[in-house]
């Protein structure tokens, strides 16, 4: 073999390990980041998980809002990529407790009677002002001593928390916002920012409240974090009072 056949066969076997190296690493960092965002979730390969949607307000009770509908392809796709099966109910149907199956509950306390309860049961320190009457007041969230009001098509808050299943158990992740957009704005943060989500706070329970911008301009798209609110928001009222 002269020395230019072995400068070929050389380099032909430099190129196959330098390739067979890179298509190793990026499956590992690939499987790595999965494996994440499975355990963020609460949705390994082939698991079930529930979607609770809400009804649409002022309407029949079986219809749902087109920007909760979005909402819900947003999170589709989440589920999809972990390769977990959905089943999707109604509010009023999802007798059911929590932790045996991740959930996604999306709605607020006007129109999602599961979203209430998990909002009395794990996270007592929000309070949501569903009276119709109280004009400036109506859908108010107030949590942590703060009060986040809505301005219909100028701002609106959502609280997006994710809520820990017990030792062993599957979160639920609430998206209940004063609108039907602030839900798809959430469901939308929720889907670009669940890395970060995952490395800041791992698999335990957070809870924040999300700013929807000018959303007639806008829709949903531009959405700030306005406050971490975990701490008060696990906090009963009457306690923090």
């Amino acid at each position: 073999m002269n020395d230019d056949v072995r400068n070929i066969v050389l380099g032909v076997i430099a190129t196959a390990v330098s390739g067979g190296f890179g298509w190793f690493s990026r499956t590992y960092l690939w499987r790595r980041a999965l494996r994440r965002k499975q355990a963020f979730f609460g949705l390994p390969t082939g698991s079930d998980c529930l979607f609770v949607v809400n009804r649409q307000m002022g309407a029949k009770d079986s219809s749902l809002h087109r920007n909760d509908a979005f909402a819900l392809l947003e999170i589709s796709a989440l589920i999809k990529d972990c390769g977990a099966n959905v089943q999707i109910v109604t509010h009023d149907t999802a007798r059911q407790g929590f932790g045996d199956r991740a959930e996604f509950c999306v709605g607020g306390p006007t129109s999602n009677a599961r979203t209430t309860a998990h909002l009395a049961s794990m996270l007592p320190g929000i309070t949501v002002n569903i009276d119709s009457e109280q004009h400036e007041d109506r859908g108010a969230i107030r949590v942590g001593g703060e009060t986040y009001r809505w301005r219909k098509g100028l701002e609106e808050h959502v609280v997006l928390a994710r809520l820990a299943g017990g030792e062993g158990g599957r979160p639920v992740f609430l998206l209940s916002g004063q609108t039907a957009v602030s839900n798809q704005a959430a469901a939308r943060y929720l889907n670009r920012h669940h890395a970060q989500l995952a490395r800041k706070y791992g698999v335990e329970s957070f809870c924040l409240v999300l700013k929807v911008v000018n959303s007639d301009a806008y829709g949903p798209d531009v959405t700030e974090l306005v406050a971490d609110v975990t701490r008060p928001a696990r906090t009963p009222a009457a306690a923090a009072a």
